[in-house]
């Protein structure tokens, strides 16, 4: 096997297995800190090899994958699972992130945006005008 076929840019690599849908974005999250390989923050140009893992930070939800595979080319969902292999950890403290946050969004505040009529009246009566 030759150095290419080995290796393979960090940014180019989040694209083809789906964590980014443009290889810009996943170049910008890079350079944001927002993956790490192998616990340290690195550029958009460094290579990852299999093996490797990565800490990947997607808004509120993190990912703790291992590569498992390389592909230069994005392919299909059923292609870009198997390039990496997520750690039990992390599925579950996802998991419950995902449980907790259905339990917020229960429990919160019901109403958003415009009030109604009626609560408009009681805005009216309480402010007196």
């Amino acid at each position: 096997m030759n150095e290419d076929s080995t290796k393979l840019r960090i940014d180019k690599w989040l694209w083809a297995a789906r964590f980014f849908k443009t290889r810009s974005l996943a170049s910008e999250a890079v350079e944001g800190g927002k993956v790490h390989l192998n616990g340290v923050r690195v550029k958009p140009a460094k290579a990852v090899s299999i093996g490797d893992t990565l800490v990947i930070r997607i808004g509120l939800f993190q990912f703790i994958v291992v590569v498992c595979g390389l592909s230069p080319r994005r392919g299909p969902a059923s292609e870009a699972a198997k390039l990496y292999r997520e750690t039990e950890a992390s599925r579950s403290a996802r998991e419950a992130l995902v449980a907790q946050l259905k339990a917020e969004a229960v429990h919160g505040e019901e109403r958003q945006g415009r009030p109604t009529k009626r609560d408009r009246r009681h805005i009216v009566r309480f402010t007196g005008g």
